[in-house]
């Protein structure tokens, strides 16, 4: 809360902050309180980013700041002033499917889609540091995320075959 030089509320604290989302710098002014989930879904229009928990338990709304997973509704958008977001509309600039989505696409490892865009990133960040994760490895780095329709066996399905394509699309073998 903020009061003025006699003591009168005069409205929300707010701050101006800058955020490169998705490759794009987006400034607004926002109240402190702000979640990032919020601020991406609400003033950049970036629904891909779900909110199902609110606790970080869920990972419906794992984003990428800075090359790393967050879950965007345990942080605030101030937070995040000054940092590069990236959201699974981020993935691919030309409106084609990244290999990510085409591996979860092609081994029908999604059922309602709720929980999808949380998985894609997360397996962008296991796949970026181990691009032939084992089986064992995908549950763990995918730990963070729940899915409540696949039973997981074609999501881990889809993890091993984006490993695939991303290595056979840079041309190298780890």
């Amino acid at each position: 809360m903020s009061t003025d030089s006699t003591g009168e509320y005069d409205g929300p604290v707010t701050e101006e902050i800058t955020v490169t989302v998705n490759g794009r710098a987006v400034t607004a002014t926002v109240e402190p309180r702000l979640k990032l989930s919020d601020f991406l879904r609400d003033v950049c229009g970036l629904h891909g980013v779900r909110v199902g928990c609110e606790h970080g338990v869920c990972g419906a709304c794992t984003v990428q700041q800075d090359d790393r997973t967050v879950k965007s509704c345990l942080s605030y958008a101030v937070q995040a002033d000054g940092a590069a977001i990236e959201t699974v509309e981020g993935l691919d600039d030309d409106g084609s499917l990244h290999p990510i989505q085409e591996a979860f696409h092609e081994t029908h490892a999604l059922q309602c889609g709720f929980c999808t865009s949380g998985f894609v990133m997360a397996t962008k960040e296991l796949l970026e540091e181990n691009p032939d994760p084992t089986r064992e490895e995908i549950q763990t780095g995918l730990a963070g995320n729940i899915c409540r329709c696949t039973g997981y066996q074609n999501i881990y399905d889809a993890v091993e075959r984006a490993g695939e394509k991303l290595t056979a699309e840079t041309g190298s073998e780890e």
